[in-house]
């Protein structure tokens, strides 16, 4: 079976979108919407129109929604009530009640929604996931995550917790388990009305404790996530997609300028070898499954996508206090 799929939005995200869909088998991607256009000739031979219900008109089956955030509910409404199935960039809306209503409005209508919640695709992340799961790191104490870099000038409608916090905020969830408290400060840093900086700690409902640091200011990228448990740690680079466990230290570190460095034992460190698969590629590879009927594929659904939106809102100061989470400002 031929999928028939379109695109909404051809720009930072939305550009990748459309390359990825034009290589899968089984897919034919039959029409992109963009009032700007193709800038970025992401799309060529296809026919670009200006909206969606123009997008519609070409009798798409599925959509990938990649436009600005405060869109999202609208666009995706009205791929619900045309009986198309979507795949809809995160944050899911820009403001939780909105993904209420979009989630109800593809619950509803019996259609396949989904969020763009890439990183639960990275290589990293999933073997990491596996080994955690499989039990290889013993119990697990904590977790961390970093995820900085300078500002990214094609975010213009949001600040630093829903374009990068929802993140973090949605693989502690899937590694290692809802959160039950939270303790957040953010600042503007370099001004303006959004918040670019933020620092959270809190306690998971398994006891775990998990710490994020999210930032636009600083000048070097990172993302990475770190567990740590009774037998040593799992530190996954995201951007690399290696992930390298450190053992514990079993042999003894008799010079002693080392020691101060390293402890007075040092462990064995592996990185693994693992396949490693474009993770908006797989990401796309699940919605077209699930849109065909595989009731196993690995996608995050939209009622995932509100769950990490109402965290995110709480941790603006946005949304009263309510269990199971305690937000401390």
């Amino acid at each position: 079976m031929t999928l028939r799929v379109g695109v909404v939005g051809l720009g930072a995200m939305g550009r990748h979108h459309a390359r990825i869909w034009r290589q899968m088998e089984g897919v034919q991607l039959v029409g992109a919407a963009d009032p700007a256009g193709d800038q970025r000739r992401a799309a060529v031979g296809i026919p670009i129109v200006d909206d969606v219900e123009a997008l519609i008109a070409l009798e798409i089956e599925a959509a990938s929604v990649a436009v600005p955030s405060a869109l999202h509910a609208e666009v995706g409404e009205k791929l619900a009530t045309a009986g198309v199935h979507a795949l809809i960039e995160k944050p899911v809306a820009h403001t939780v009640e909105s993904a209420r209503r979009l989630a109800k409005a593809f619950d509803s209508a019996g259609l396949i929604g989904v969020v763009g919640h890439v990183e639960r695709f990275n290589p990293a992340l999933v073997e990491l996931r596996r080994r955690l799961w499989n039990g290889e790191l013993g119990k697990v104490y904590a977790m961390s995550t970093r995820r900085v870099g300078p500002f990214p000038i094609r975010v213009s409608d949001v600040g630093v917790v829903f374009d990068l916090a929802t993140h973090d905020i949605d693989l502690i969830r899937w590694l290692c388990g809802p959160f039950e408290t939270m303790h957040s400060v953010s600042q503007s840093v370099v001004g303006g009305s959004r918040e670019d900086l933020i620092e959270v700690i809190g306690v998971l409902e398994s006891g775990v404790i998990a710490t994020m640091s999210v930032n636009w200011v600083s000048p070097v990228k990172e993302r990475r996530v770190s567990v740590v448990g009774t037998r040593g740690a799992f530190v996954a680079d995201l951007l690399s997609a290696d992930l390298t466990f450190h053992e514990n230290g079993e042999v003894r570190t008799e010079w002693d300028e080392i020691s101060h460095l390293r402890g007075v034992t040092e462990g064995n460190r592996t990185t693994y070898a693992f396949q490693k698969k474009e993770p908006l590629l797989s990401e796309l590879e699940a919605f077209r499954a699930a849109v065909l009927g595989d009731v196993e594929a690995p996608v995050v659904t939209l009622a995932d996508g509100v769950g990490v939106l109402e965290m995110a809102e709480e941790l603006l100061g946005k949304r009263p206090q309510k269990p199971p989470y305690s937000i401390c400002h």
